[in-house]
Formats: C-alpha cells, sequence, structure tokens
C-alpha cells in the first residue's frame, strides 16, 4: 500500500494535528512553505515528496481565498504525481446558494463542485468527502471522475443528545420542516418524539412560525440544524418551543459558523441552556466559553479515509 500522507490549508491545520494525533491515523505530515506578497497574492510550495504516496488534503470552501488556496493545493500535489488524491472538505461553503430562485442567481455550490471536478486525474483516481451538506443533492454537482463521498455526524449528534440530556426523556426538534425528515430519521434511532415547525413566509426577509409538530411541554428540546450561521431562524425556532412549554432547550449543530456576533446573541437570548457543535469551522474554536463545546470530526474523517483506501 502506498504511504498516506496529509496536508491542510492555513485555516485548517488545526484539524490536521487533531487527525495525526489519533492512533489509526500514522500518517506523514505533508510540509508546505507559504508567504502572503504585499499586494495580497500568496506563495504556496509544496515541501515533502509525495510522488506515488496517498494525499489527503484538508480544507474547507470559508471563504474565496480559502477555495482558492484548496484547489491549487490540489492541482500541486497532482503535478508532483500522488497516487491518489482525497481532498477532505469539512465545510463546504457556497453562499448558501444551493439552487437559483431569481432570475440570473449564480448557483455557487454548482460552480464550487465543477471547480474541483476539473482537477486532472490521479493514477487511482480523486475523491472528494464533504460532511453533513445542508442539501444531500449538491454531491450530483461534481462532474467528470471525481468521486464525492458525503460524511454523516450522525454519531457525534447522538453522542451530543444524549448527554445533553442527562439520561431524561427529550424531543428531538428541529429549525423547520426542511430539515424534519432527518432530525424524524434520528428521533427514530433514540426512539424519542420528534417535532418541527411550520413557517409561514411574510416578505424576503420575514419568516413567522404557524404551528408546532408535537407535545413540548415540559419536555427538553433538543434542537438539531446542520449549521448556525447569525442564530435568527435557531431563535425563532427556540422561542416557539418555548412558548410551546419546553422546560430546557438546547441545540446540536455540525457546523458552528457563529458570523458577526450570532455566538453572543443566542446565549445572550436566555432560552436556549447550551450549544454543542463540531470542529468543521474554524470559527467554533475562537470560541471560549463553557456555553459552547467543540467537538472533533477527526476520527469520523479518519474512518473514511480508511475505510476506502
Amino acid at each position: 500500500m502506498p504511504q498516506k500522507i496529509i496536508f491542510a490549508t492555513q485555516h485548517y491545520q488545526y484539524l490536521k494535528d487533531r487527525i495525526r494525533s489519533l492512533p489509526d491515523a500514522p500518517w506523514e505530515n505533508g510540509e508546505l512553505e507559504i508567504r502572503d506578497f504585499p499586494d495580497g497574492e500568496h506563495y504556496h510550495r509544496i515541501v515533502s515528496e509525495i510522488s506515488n504516496k496517498e494525499v489527503i488534503l484538508i480544507g474547507g470552501t470559508i471563504d474565496d481565498k480559502a477555495t482558492l488556496e484548496l484547489y491549487d493545493l490540489a492541482s500541486g500535489c497532482i503535478q508532483l504525481g500522488a497516487h491518489s488524491l482525497t481532498i477532505v472538505i469539512p465545510f463546504f461553503g457556497y453562499s448558501t446558494m444551493e439552487r437559483a430562485v431569481k432570475y440570473g442567481e449564480i448557483v455557487k455550490a454548482k460552480t464550487r463542485a465543477v471547480l474541483f471536478s476539473s482537477l486532472p486525474n490521479t493514477s487511482r483516481g480523486n475523491r472528494v468527502m464533504l460532511i453533513d451538506l445542508h442539501v444531500d443533492g449538491i454531491t450530483w454537482y461534481f462532474e467528470n471522475d471525481i468521486r464525492p463521498v458525503h460524511l454523516y455526524a450522525k454519531d457525534f449528534v447522538k453522542e451530543a443528545a444524549l448527554e445533553l440530556a442527562g439520561g431524561q426523556p427529550f424531543v428531538l426538534a428541529s429549525t423547520d420542516a426542511g430539515r424534519a425528515k432527518w432530525v424524524e430519521s434520528l428521533a427514530n434511532d433514540f426512539h424519542v418524539q420528534a417535532a418541527f415547525v411550520f413557517k409561514r413566509r411574510i416578505s424576503g426577509e420575514e419568516t413567522a412560525i404557524t404551528a408546532i409538530s408535537a407535545d413540548v411541554k415540559d419536555k427538553i428540546v433538543i434542537i438539531y440544524d446542520d449549521m448556525i450561521r447569525t442564530g435568527g431562524s435557531l431563535l425563532h425556532a427556540a422561542e416557539a418551543y418555548r412558548d410551546a412549554g419546553a422546560r430546557d432547550i438546547y441545540v446540536i449543530t455540525t457546523h458552528g459558523i457563529f458570523a458577526g456576533n450570532g455566538f453572543q446573541k443566542i446565549k445572550d437570548s436566555g432560552i436556549i441552556k447550551g450549544i454543542v457543535c463540531t470542529d468543521t469551522h474554524p470559527n467554533a474554536l475562537l470560541i471560549h466559553d463553557e456555553f459552547l463545546q467543540v467537538k472533533s470530526v477527526a476520527q469520523l474523517i479518519v474512518n473514511a479515509v480508511n475505510a476506502k483506501s
């Protein structure tokens, strides 16, 4: 078997280190030389020898600069003779544009997928691993021979929910009907009730909650959402569950983005007792507060890479 070597973009060095600390990931540390020019451009050099090695490259498309850095590094690994290339994108950001609603809107989920699909193949081919996509169908945007793999952080959600509930009965809830099927599937695994809210759109920016699908009175409610950006939708749902009589409300999310003052807004609301998220987005690691627990997806990634080697 070819030797495995792992690289990461600048924002995801922390996740590379966490992966390499695991006993079943004795992979070589990929070294890079990176310099920033005064005009805003960047110099990258792959220092490690990677010819005929299995390359794992970690990087989220958290902004345009990070997306291009990930693409450039992937291209460099292929040019230097990587035996195979696995691009792990813990958070696949695309400006929430997975489909067009208005004329002329650019579906960036597709343009990003097409970008990575344009990479030349290694001798064993290329694959891209993505974690808890907002929409399952995004994997179909990838073209040519690249193999998309959608990883689900289901075990993380299960463990976090049981820990938050502390052995007491709870209701697993979603912020809207869009995630209801996924939440219902998880609730069935737990043998607990699922709940979601019905919304009515008032305008392009405003929605109103009209009903809740389950009885939450005097119960612990654990809300799951795949990502938290500003927290607006989450707080509207949490208010509805509180007003319906929920005793305690907790939140689990895979991608803790917490844009702007989103985290502080959620904490200061007094509605939610705590949040658990993963380390798929570097923003979550910038928050040092007992209100937030951050758990790593390192083992999930290692298991997936080893299973598909």
